[in-house]
């Protein structure tokens, strides 16, 4: 799975590194960055769960 995040539409909510802070984290500039690819399945059901809730939908898993 990889994981990305549209950052322009981002509005540092920090609800991504809420539900899995092994994949996404803020950024030193106030935006949420996917820091590290799900490298297993936990992970990726976290990148998931977190791709679902987000208010803004900016972020895109891909198989």
């Amino acid at each position: 799975m990889q994981v990305e995040i549209d950052r322009g539409g981002c509005i540092s909510c920090g609800l991504c590194e809420a539900t899995c802070p092994a994949v996404f984290r803020i950024a030193e500039d106030g935006l949420a960055e996917a820091y590290h690819q799900p490298a297993d399945d936990a992970e990726r059901d976290g990148a998931q769960a977190a791709a679902a809730q987000c208010p803004v939908s900016v972020i895109h898993t891909t198989a």
